[in-house]
């Protein structure tokens, strides 16, 4: 089996029009699970009794009339770095194989408030720290496409399952591309809404400034659906916005005439792979048939983009990672002496090697002597990238670019050259720093069959344009070939 017939969408209303009932659309993903997880390993944890009981209760609510929404009944998966109470949450970490949470992330419960039901949770690299889900403790994950090759991360777990039919859609965390990046390579949509949008009570942080939680999923329509149950203010979390314009569904049209569309000549410079920058720039064409003006601009910075995220999102990791000590939760050494020789042995036995890395250098950007050298420098350039998009914006309605220099590499390519792996980043981070919504939409393949994904990047709070340009693009493609 492989992409399930339903969308989210599609299958809320099949559900809601008694078509199909919740326990046959949760029997569809598990399926699907039980042909393809052992090769694939999307998931960490499948929790299939809790989803029965949960899809028991959901139908006797849809059928009393309490549940209406447009994801009432669906499966879900989950990224592991997403609380769930009472569910194993292991950020794919051997620090925390057996963690399980008191309390559910905001964005989970609004999930659970619209109908959903939880499948489980998905594979990805540790701690989210990764481009390519091969840093997790419990394994790689593999493309559906092909499996030789890597999903992307870090919520690789979360695209692959959307990919293969293990889910109808998932939540993944973007803190530098890990949502755009992994949907560009396994062919689905992903996105990353603006800063504060979604809360991040809940979420196992990263890097505190730029994590952001969104839909993976299969078609433009459901990202909005998803991305509107989700989002909205939270007293529980400092950073959370207050919105009144999340009523992402309306801009669900294929007008796109007169929107100004710039693409960036930095992004089409040595380094993209050829096939990337064809289908990109053909999709770009497509756009401006459909009556979007597109220009070519300069958008500068980019060269200290990769630099400027790893400086500060490592220096936010060092920090946010140093609770994991084995004291209150968590994984603790077997055998020590004294409580400094348990900390010690404590992380270097439960933290990778990928993790390690990160918070050394982070470490040391933070430390005496160095943190003005790099730490505050990483901050001033963070905010001469912000006002670089800020000075396109004025010009352009949305920025248009490819999500990655290249398709899928092969497993174990990447972890062989850590750099080349950052690297991979290059067209993603600066839409974190920025603290920026951006979308990945698919927009052709290799000629190994690999996907390739489209990015669309939108000032702050401008979703719904991003998602109006999004729509009309797969609208377009999808009457000249259908899938």
């Amino acid at each position: 089996m492989g992409r399930l017939e339903y969308t989210a969408v599609g299958l809320g209303s099949a559900i809601r029009d008694k078509k199909i009932g919740v326990l046959e659309a949760l029997d569809m993903a598990l399926l699907n699970i039980k042909e393809r997880e052992d090769a694939l390993h999307c998931y960490v944890t499948v929790d299939e009794e809790g989803a029965r009981k949960t899809a028991q209760a959901v139908q006797k609510r849809i059928d009393g009339g309490e549940l209406t929404g447009s994801l009432a009944g669906v499966p879900v998966a989950l990224k592991d770095n997403l609380c769930v109470q009472g569910m194993r949450t292991t950020c794919s970490s051997r620090i925390l194989a057996d963690f399980v949470p008191e309390y559910t992330a905001q964005a989970v419960q609004k999930l659970e408030q619209a109908g959903a039901v939880i499948i489980g949770k998905t594979n990805m690299d540790e701690f989210a720290m990764g481009s390519t889900t091969e840093t997790s403790a419990f394994g790689v994950t593999r493309n559906p496409h092909n499996e030789k090759h890597v999903p992307g991360g870090s919520s690789g777990g979360s695209a692959a399952a959307v990919a293969a039919g293990e889910c109808f859609y998932a939540l993944g965390s973007d803190t530098g591309g890990s949502i755009r990046q992994p949907a560009s390579h396994c062919g689905v949509v992903g996105m990353k809404p603006t800063y504060g949008t979604v809360s991040r009570y809940g979420l196992i942080a990263y890097g505190s400034s730029l994590d952001q939680i969104g839909p993976l999923c299969q078609d433009v329509t459901d990202c909005a659906a998803i991305l509107e149950a989700v989002s909205g203010h939270d007293e529980k979390d400092a950073t959370s916005l207050r919105r009144d314009d999340t009523d992402f569904m309306s801009a669900l049209t294929k007008d796109v005439k007169g929107m100004r569309i710039g693409i960036p000549r930095d992004y089409f410079s040595d380094g993209l792979q050829a096939e990337v920058g064809v289908s990109v720039m053909a999709a770009a064409k497509e756009l401006e048939k459909q009556g979007a003006v597109i220009e070519e601009f300069s958008l500068g910075l980019v060269k200290y983009a990769v630099p400027c995220y790893y400086t500060i999102a490592a220096a936010e990791a060092s920090s946010n990672l140093e609770r994991f000590d084995g004291i209150k939760y968590g994984y603790r050494t077997k055998e020590f002496e004294g409580l400094h020789e348990m900390y010690k042995k404590t992380r270097s036995e439960g933290f990778g090697a990928e993790v390690k890395r990160r918070i050394m250098l982070g470490s040391f950007v933070l430390s005496s002597g160095y943190y003005d050298a790099y730490y505050l420098k990483a901050l001033r350039v963070k905010a001469l990238i912000k006002k670089a998009f800020d000075e396109a914006f004025s010009n352009y309605d949305m920025i248009l670019g490819p999500v990655a220099p290249t398709t899928a590499p092969k497993l174990g390519e990447s972890l062989t050259d850590p750099i080349r792996m950052y690297l991979g980043d290059i067209y993603t981070i600066s839409v974190n720093l920025a603290g920026l919504p951006a979308i990945s939409v698919p927009c052709g393949k290799d000629s190994e069959g690999l996907p390739i994904g489209l990015q669309l990047i939108g000032d702050c709070y401008q979703e719904k344009k991003i998602l109006r340009a999004a729509y009309a693009y797969e609208q377009a493609r999808a009457e000249k070939k259908p899938e």
